[in-house]
Parts: C-alpha cells; sequence; structure tokens
C-alpha cells in the first residue's frame, strides 16, 4: 500500500533492455523459492525489511542465452515493504528501479503473465485473504 494508505504500489526494476518486470532471480542450493524471493529483492531492489504474505504462483517462460533456449520457472510471492523510509536501490546492471502506482505498473510491465499474477496480488490485497 501507498504511505496515505489509499492505493497499492508495486515496486519495479528496469532491466538492461528497457523492459520493466519485477525483481526475481535463481534459486541457490538450499534455498526454496520464499528464501530465494526474500534474498533476491534484498539484493535487486535493496529492501530488506519486508513481509512475505503469499504464494501468487508460477510463471514460465524462455530466453536465449548465447547458442541456448533456457526455460525457466519462476515463482512468485506477494511481499510487502514494511519499512517506509527504505528506498529502493537498483544494481548496476539495471536501467532503473521505482514505485509504480498499481494501474501505472500494469501498463509498464512487459511480461502478460506476471500482469496476471499482479491482478491476483490486487484481489487479495483488497479482500485481505492473503
Amino acid at each position: 500500500m501507498s504511505r496515505d494508505r489509499k492505493d497499492i504500489e508495486i515496486l519495479l526494476i528496469q532491466d538492461s533492455k528497457n523492459r520493466w518486470t519485477i525483481p526475481k532471480g535463481h534459486i541457490e542450493p538450499g534455498e526454496t523459492a520464499k528464501q530465494t524471493a526474500i534474498r533476491e529483492i534484498g539484493e535487486e531492489a535493496g529492501l530488506f525489511h519486508i513481509n512475505t504474505l503469499c504464494w501468487l504462483g508460477k510463471i514460465h517462460f524462455k530466453y536465449r542465452r548465447l547458442d541456448k533456449l533456457v526455460l525457466m520457472t519462476t515463482q512468485i510471492y506477494l511481499v510487502h515493504s514494511l519499512d517506509p523510509r527504505e528506498t529502493p536501490t537498483k544494481e548496476k546492471w539495471m536501467n532503473g528501479i521505482r514505485w509504480f502506482k498499481f494501474a501505472d505498473a500494469l501498463d509498464a510491465i512487459e511480461y502478460e503473465d506476471i500482469e496476471k499474477l499482479m491482478l491476483i496480488a490486487k484481489k487479495k490485497i483488497r479482500s485481505g485473504e492473503y
């Protein structure tokens, strides 16, 4: 929720190809998907005071790495930033990072599967069913 608690805000990162998406990353040995989400938000966004509310679902996507096609599955969690004084900071490889009002985040997001999960997240937040 925004600081005035009237609107949901979504943190998006802008990758090196100028696509807006959510922080995400690879699971390290011994980590759960939930632990990875918490670690990656800290690494990619500089937010360390967070609460994982619930699992939203998973998405599958492909990308090309050199001469190989890589298939990925990403577990998506609804996470709440707990410290309003904590300012998101981008990693060097990113072109941007910022909070978006929910409707603006839907317009900016580059991936339809993530957009669908954002709508599920909004419903869960509004109904309190997380």
